[in-house]
């Protein structure tokens, strides 16, 4: 069994449990700017993906990732599946190279799979979805593991850049997606995309800090 495969089932029911703790918190966003399908969608991959403990156990981390990578392109629906397998894939790529056995490997990985979503996605930041609160996550992780921050000021780190993220989007002109159509209007509501990936960025750091 490998322990960094153990790591992400256990990343993956944590985050399965805040999806559905904040269900009040994410759906809502999405039903007032969206198409409101999105909540619908993160549960199906969160739910998917837990329930894959069994199969994944007895793989290395990489092959893992792949695996949650190609369940993912075929369970969760619209323009997300790709995103999200795209993410996962670009992470199994740099923890096969790179090892996931420090704070800055890990690092490397979570960005490698948020630099694969944008290829697959063609996003960038300031367009009100999910990369305002990942690139921030992203920059923010590797840079407090470059200057060697302990695991629960890596925590604090990047929850806090997910927060103002998240945060920062509630001004923004959304250009992307279904509320692009909405032009200014969308101004004044938070993205759901990047709020649920707040919830999950906040759900592994959490447990991050636990198992530490």
């Amino acid at each position: 069994m490998s322990l960094q495969t153990k790591l992400i089932c256990s990343a993956a029911s944590a985050i399965h449990a805040a999806i559905i703790t904040h269900k009040p918190d994410i759906e809502p966003l999405d039903q007032a700017i969206g198409d409101g399908d999105h909540y619908i969608n993160v549960l199906r991959g969160a739910e998917v993906i837990d329930s894959m403990a069994d199969e994944l156990l007895s793989l290395g981390a990489d092959e893992a990732l792949n695996k949650i990578a190609m369940k993912l392109l075929s369970t969760v629906g619209g323009a997300a599946g790709p995103l999200y397998a795209g993410f996962f894939m670009g992470m199994a790529k740099t923890i096969k190279h790179n090892g996931g056995n420090s704070h800055l490997d890990i690092a490397a990985a979570f960005a490698a799979g948020v630099q694969e979503l944008i290829k697959r996605g063609k996003g960038k930041i300031g367009e009100k979805t999910m990369l305002d609160v990942l690139l921030p996550a992203a920059y923010t992780f590797i840079f407090s593991a470059i200057e060697n921050k302990t695991t629960a000021e890596i925590r604090d780190d990047i929850n806090a850049a997910a927060d103002k993220g998240l945060e920062s989007t509630r001004d923004l002109v959304a250009t992307r997606g279904r509320a692009a159509g909405l032009g200014e209007r969308s101004i004044g509501h938070l993205d759901a995309g990047a709020k649920s990936c707040q919830v999950m960025i906040k759900a592994v750091c959490d447990l991050a800090l636990k198992i530490k």
